[in-house]
């Protein structure tokens, strides 16, 4: 069993103008870099010009960054995808940076990070567990959702129940470095065949 720290590709689901995401990212990527045994990557795509159309290549001046994204989601063990809840679902440039890849999910975990009203955005997470389990990826049982977020954070972007918050931010970290390193072990010993 290898001990190597796990490489997990957080990605940051919204992409809207004037969006709460990054105060979201910043607080779970802190608990990401501290947590023993991890590394994280941080994929925005805010930064990245997701095709708006499957199968249409991006454009020149945005290909290297979505070539880069797709090579840190191919080196990954695990991931973490952060995401508001727009119209009781995940926002659609998440959808199609998701659909444009298929291999680089396979037999990985995924950890859901939800923000939004009342629900948290639960909604939203509930519908990428659909997504990835068709794309042979495995979604952790333990899941941080954020209700009503942009009240839960000062001015400064710091968490004001810092500790519910955080501990729920560990468990599904804990969970999601289990499911990396016995699913990387895994696929060392015998590769994953869709």
């Amino acid at each position: 069993m290898s001990e190597t720290p796990l490489r997990i590709a957080i990605i940051v689901g919204s992409n809207r103008h004037g969006r709460f995401g990054p105060t979201v990212a910043r607080w779970f990527i802190e608990r990401a870099t501290a947590h023993e045994g991890v590394h994280p990557d941080v994929i925005d795509l805010a930064s990245l010009e997701v095709p708006g159309v499957l199968g249409t290549a991006p454009p020149p001046e945005v290909a290297g960054p979505l070539a880069e994204a797709t090579a840190t989601l191919e080196r990954s063990d695990a991931f973490v995808v952060i995401t508001p809840e727009y119209n009781h679902s995940y926002p659609g440039a998440l959808k199609n940076f998701i659909d444009l890849h298929y291999t680089q999910w396979q037999a990985k975990p995924v950890a859901l990070v939800s923000y939004g009203g009342l629900a948290g955005g639960q909604r939203a997470a509930e519908h990428l567990r659909q997504v990835f389990a068709e794309l042979h990826a495995v979604t952790v049982r333990d899941t941080v959702a954020l209700v009503n977020a942009w009240e839960r954070f000062d001015a400064e972007g710091r968490h004001k129940e810092a500790l519910e918050a955080d501990a729920a931010a560990k468990t599904m970290l804990d969970r999601l470095a289990w499911w990396g390193h016995a699913l990387r072990d895994a696929r060392a010993v015998r590769p994953y065949a869709a």
